[in-house]
Parts: C-alpha cells; structure tokens; sequence
C-alpha cells in the first residue's frame, strides 16, 4: 500500500454534505440539512443552486443537461424545470425510507438508492431495493436484497453499474442490459470493517470509496484491494469524487454522522477536502 495522504481544507461551514459531482469547472454537491444543492469552485467560491425542502441528496443530469436531485424524505426525484424543481417521479410507493445517492446513465436514466431502514436503528436492519428511472417518469425496482444501496459509478463502456452496501460492508456489480435491466449480480469487493458509503470510479478501473465510521477513502480494485487511503482527522469522510482541470483533484466530502438536524446546523462543521491523485476520474457520475 502506498503512503496515506492528506486532504487541505476546501470548504467549511456545511451541515452535511453528500452527492458530489464535477461539472462546468466546479464541484457540486448537495448540503443535506440546510436543504441546498450548491456549488463550489477551485477558489472557494460558493453559489446555491436550489433549495429543496424535502432534503438533497444524489444528483446527476439528463443527455440534454437538464439537472436532477433526489429529495431524501418525502422520496421524490425532482428535475429542474424554468419554474424551478419540479417532480420527475414519486417514488414512494417502492422506497421504504429517505432515498439517498444515485447516478445516471448517458441515456438519461436515474439509478437511485434508499436506506430501506430507520438507519439509527440497528435492530430494524433489513435490506432494500434499487430504483430505476426511465427518461419519461416511470419508476420500477431495478434490484432487490440490498443493504443500504449508496454511493454508485458507471464503468465508461456503460455496461457496468457499481453500488455500494453500506450495511454490506461491500461494493456489488451488475451488468446493464440495454434494456436497462440489471443481470449477472457479483459481489465486486468485499470491505470488512468499513461502511462504504460515496464512491467514483478511476481510469484504472479502481474506486474510491469513503467509509464514514473509519475515517479514510480508500482506493479499492476489483476484489477487494486497497492500494491507496487518505485519513481524514477530524470528521467522518461521507463521500467522494474525481474533478478538478485534469479529473486528478479527489474531492472528500465530510460531517458528522448521527447529529441531529438541529445540532448538525448548530455545528456546521461539514467540509470539502481535497487532495491531489495520479490517477484521472472516469466514468459516471
């Protein structure tokens, strides 16, 4: 394994934040419970993009640009529309509890995750399924007997999608049929002791997954090793993502888990990280 590397401070000041993706010269990201979707540049610059009262997660954008937010707790996907967020698809009535992170594909389809459980609760554990959006609104269960589907990639080729289990301690693999159905499940990495939570995707084919409880992003290949890790000191690293001029800048998003919502505005001690890689992004998100 390499030496462990350090992050510098890019931002502070967040409540949690979640989602990050690298789009137009800047990060953007979801602050959970100030209820913004904002974005940040490499000179700290910062801008609100959308306020969504149900609580931002995922995020991603159709082939015509069009932005798309997941809203956790009345488990919605909203789409930007001149009016501002609209909604795309009620998903309700196949998610359990709050929906979380998601990607989409370069057709325009949403993969989206939810907790399945009252997370505080650890006797409530069971598992969930994985939510498909089609372009046109329709949602279905693109996957079922998941722990806390979370953080996902897309391999480049569009073949592969990646989900992390964060109750499963483990990052999973299906294949994408051009249908859009998900075929030939595989466990990708097994990641005992850690709670995968934000991953992206290298031009290697590795993926950074950050795991909240141990306080590190590590950089995983297929099988489970870890070749690279960055330490995070002071918060819980909560999710991760390659940008930056040349896609070498991982950014790491980190908070507190198991503040309340009162107490994580009250703290605001959410941040972006960064540090710089040798390896370029690849991939979706």
């Amino acid at each position: 394994m390499h030496n462990d590397l350090r992050t510098t401070i890019l931002l502070d000041g967040l409540t949690f934040p979640e989602g990050p993706r690298w789009r137009e010269d800047r990060l953007w990201f979801s602050d959970f419970f100030s209820h913004r979707v904002m974005t940040v540049d490499l000179q700290g610059h910062t801008e609100v993009v959308a306020e969504v009262p149900g609580q931002p997660s995922g995020l991603g954008w159709t082939p015509d640009g069009r932005l798309l937010v997941v809203s956790m707790t009345d488990r919605r996907l909203l789409g930007q529309a001149e009016e501002g967020l609209v909604e795309v698809a009620d998903l309700s009535a196949l998610a359990p509890w709050h929906c979380n992170d998601m990607v989409v594909d370069a057709t325009g389809r949403a993969w989206i995750g939810n907790f399945g459980f009252e997370y505080r609760d650890e006797n409530s554990v069971r598992s969930t399924v994985l939510i498909r959006v089609d372009p046109d609104g329709t949602a279905r269960v693109a996957a079922d007997g998941l722990y806390f589907p979370n953080g996902m990639v897309i391999t480049p080729d569009g073949n592969t999608l990646i989900v992390a289990e964060t109750f499963a301690a483990r990052l999973t693999a299906f294949t994408i049929a051009t249908d859009g159905s998900l075929t030939d499940r595989r466990t990708w990495a097994e990641l005992p002791g850690k709670s995968p939570d934000g991953i992206c995707l290298d031009a290697d084919g590795a993926v950074w997954v950050a795991s909240p409880p141990t306080r590190e992003v590590m950089r995983v290949f297929s099988g489970g090793e870890i070749a690279q890790r960055v330490v995070i000191e002071d918060n819980h690293a909560i999710a991760c993502m390659l940008g930056g001029a040349e896609g070498r800048t991982l950014f790491v998003l980190t908070g507190r888990v198991g503040l309340s919502a009162a107490q994580a505005r009250e703290h605001a001690c959410g941040r972006i990280e960064m540090v710089e890689v040798e390896t370029p992004g690849a991939g979706l998100p």
